[in-house]
């Protein structure tokens, strides 16, 4: 029902804005139609009375006078002759004969198209009336009739004040009227475009709705299908990578817990094997059984250790004290730690250390478990006669230390994945040789804690190679550092 609303009061929202539009422009058209309307019935007034004074000039040159259009039938005669018949200003006529004041004019007497009502009256040269209606003085306009370059006379007339003229009262409404009808088609037409805008605006906007209440359900294999290329598209797209982030977070959170409790059923179950075992007095209880236990036990205890310091860093909340540390020694210290285990294993561990001091902020006890870890892995993964290789560099403002053993190698396609919890590459880095998955998702968490990154690639000796990359620590060295 909230599309419905949002569709109802956008749809209000284009149509209110198009009808207020459309009826200011029909507002403004009609007064602005009737003001031009008046000026250009004054200016055609204006062209009949210039056209009439020069009428009335070539009267009174053919006459002498004025004193036979004293008589109001030959005055309205004269006019309507001249209102039909006379050109434009301007131009004269090339006859020149005497009017016949005595032969009645056959045209109406009605005032004819462009006359707008025109009630001139004739005034002689001083000003006093000749014929025509009494007008107010003061309202008049008045033109001047020359001959021979003396005025003899002025015609007065009342300038148009409003229009009073049928036919152009008829074309006025008649205007008025398609203005009104253009008016109501366009706000029909407004109408039914801003329902189709608004709900094509919207459509999009429900189905991403829909989407989401879908994906809040737990359907996290929810797509939204949107081909547009403007923000609603831009909108679908950001949806489809949210639900593909979700869907691929619930299959790992999946995998975790069924990959947990068999990492933790494992070893319970030798536990109690073992206990049952001794029990029923399968197995004696002495020296060599207890070791078993303890190797099962100890285990396990790594095993929760681990997912406790996973989920630790995950949550933001693994402890760290960073202080300024020398690479160069860190790395020198654990390869002398590990290198008996590695000499009894049958692996060689050589390493390759710059002369001078490589500086690093970090944590100390963190970044020994990190490359702890490493180490661990390419002992307990790399065959026996191989060989691992450490190597420490100073690289474009980054100390990079690079860990590499011998066969067996990694996949491409799954050195990707080697970071991911619980993750194990099958074949000889397999599960039988190795730990619960956990020891690199757990570097991985104590290098981006460090602004740094881990990253796999194929060894050059033939196995994995880990490179670790942390930013140096670029303030200048104290006293006590030098000296040391």
């Amino acid at each position: 029902m909230g599309m419905h609303g949002i569709t109802a009061r956008l749809f209000l929202a284009m149509l209110g804005v198009t009808l207020v539009a459309v009826l200011a422009m029909v507002v403004a058209t009609q007064y602005t139609f009737q003001d031009d309307f008046l000026d250009y019935a004054r200016e055609r007034q204006q062209e009949r009375v210039a056209s009439l004074a020069e009428r009335l000039a070539d009267y009174y040159a053919d006459t002498g006078g004025w004193s036979a259009l004293r008589s109001p039938e030959a005055w309205q005669e004269l006019l309507h002759e001249s209102v039909w018949r006379l050109p434009p200003p301007g131009r004269r006529r090339p006859d020149r004969k005497e009017p016949n004041h005595h032969t009645p004019n056959p045209k109406p007497r009605h005032a004819p198209p462009g006359s707008f009502g025109l009630r001139p009256a004739l005034l002689n040269a001083v000003g006093e009336p000749v014929t025509g209606p009494d007008l107010p003085v003061g309202e008049l306009e008045r033109v001047a009739i020359r001959v021979g370059g003396a005025t003899v006379g002025w015609l007065a007339y009342r300038p148009v004040e409003r229009i009073t003229d049928r036919i152009a009262l008829r074309f006025r409404d008649q205007q008025f009227e398609a203005a009104w009808a253009i008016a109501a088609a366009v706000s029909v037409l407004a109408g039914m475009v801003s329902l189709l805008l608004a709900r094509g605006l919207l459509a999009p906007v429900g189905r991403l709705a829909g989407a989401t209440r879908a994906l809040a359900a737990g359907r996290f294999d929810t797509r939204v299908q949107e081909a547009r290329r403007d923000e609603l598209g831009q909108l679908a797209r950001d949806f489809n990578r949210l639900a593909e982030t979700l869907e691929r977070n619930e299959q790992l959170r999946r995998e975790f817990m069924a990959d947990v409790s068999h990492e933790l059923r494992t070893p319970l179950s030798v536990l109690r094997a073992e206990l049952e075992a001794m029990e029923d007095g399968v197995r004696p209880l002495n020296h060599e059984s207890l070791t078993g236990l303890q190797r099962n036990l100890a285990a396990l205890n790594k095993l929760v250790e681990d997912l406790y310091d996973l989920s630790l860093a995950d949550a933001g909340a693994l402890a760290y004290r960073m202080s300024r540390l020398d690479a160069v020694q860190l790395v020198a210290r654990i390869a002398e730690q590990w290198r008996g285990s590695f000499a009894n294993a049958g692996l060689e561990l050589c390493e390759e250390l710059p002369p001078q001091a490589v500086m690093i902020s970090g944590d100390e006890q963190r970044l020994e478990q990190l490359v702890a870890n490493l180490l661990r892995n390419s002992l307990q993964y790399t065959g026996a006669g191989g060989q691992v290789r450490m190597a420490l560099a100073d690289e474009g403002g980054k100390a990079v230390l690079s860990i590499e053993d011998s066969a067996p190698g990694v996949a491409a396609e799954n050195r990707a994945r080697l970071f991911e919890r619980l993750y194990r590459v099958e074949g000889s880095r397999s599960r039988a040789s190795g730990g619960a998955g956990l020891g690199l998702a757990i570097c991985e968490r104590i290098a981006q804690a460090h602004d740094g990154d881990l990253t796999a690639y194929e060894s050059p000796l033939g196995g994995l190679g880990i490179r670790l990359r942390l930013p140096l620590d670029q303030r200048p060295s104290t006293s006590a550092e030098v000296s040391a």
